[in-house]
């Protein structure tokens, strides 16, 4: 299914939103910043369980999209301290070494991304006496370095917390705050003091192993297991 920009135009653009809710119907910040972003003109809209709803993820198409785009935003609600499942597919799947990452994989080096998402929990929770049992920030390590990675510059994060008891006002000004700064982009006041990418070369003896090679690898180990189980029983009829 082809995603269209809020302005009607073929998909791509300067920003790049990748929106991910597995029950859109069941959200109450979420659904409305998903609405705030396709209002905002340029910015290409991806609904990720909308056009991926059999979890059959086009990658070549998202990466033309990720080359288009110099922000890539990635918007859903924290899910047992990550990202829902289709998202992190989207992640496995499409950021391919060789491509977003490894040598010669340049390809998104020198954009930003940018996590917004919600908790449903307060922000107290998120505390070492809570029951989160840790502060918020020790939950993005995973999003930092997927940025590090990629070459990608991580800007801050912008996170609501406790969405499904949050007053309406509270939800409402979070909105607009998300939509006035993806209609802003880049010019945030803060830009210039935010660190370059951070390098972190991968090792070309580093790099996975291919399909054809795991198969060798398996195919050696089930020969391996079958001379060792005929000589085992070679010996016990001895």
């Amino acid at each position: 299914m082809t995603t269209t920009t809020s302005t009607g135009t073929p998909e791509g653009g300067g920003t790049y939103v990748l929106a991910a809710h597995p029950h859109w119907r069941d959200s109450r910040v979420n659904r409305r910043l998903l609405a705030a972003a396709r209002a905002v003109p340029g910015v290409d809209v991806n609904d990720l369980y909308g056009t991926y709803p059999d979890y059959a993820i086009d990658v070549e198409a998202e990466q033309r999209r990720l080359e288009r785009a110099q922000l890539v935003v990635l918007l859903h609600p924290i899910q047992w301290y990550s990202m829902p499942a289709l998202q992190k597919l989207w992640v496995d799947e499409v950021l391919a070494y060789g491509w977003a990452y490894g040598p010669e994989g340049i390809a998104l080096q020198g954009k930003d991304l940018w996590l917004v998402a919600t908790t449903g929990s307060p922000e107290s929770s998120y505390h070492p006496q809570g029951y989160h049992r840790y502060f918020f920030d020790a939950f993005l390590p995973p999003y930092e370095q997927t940025a590090a990675l990629c070459g990608m510059r991580f800007l801050p994060p912008l996170i609501f917390h406790g969405a499904r008891s949050a007053p309406e006002g509270e939800v409402a000004a979070h909105v607009e705050v998300f939509a006035q700064r993806l209609g802003s982009y880049p010019d945030w006041p803060e830009m210039d003091e935010i660190d370059a990418c951070v390098a972190c070369p991968v090792p070309e003896s580093d790099r996975p192993a291919e399909s054809d090679d795991i198969g060798k690898v398996v195919e050696r180990v089930f020969q391996t297991t079958m001379r060792c189980g005929l000589a085992a029983t070679t010996d016990g009829s001895a």
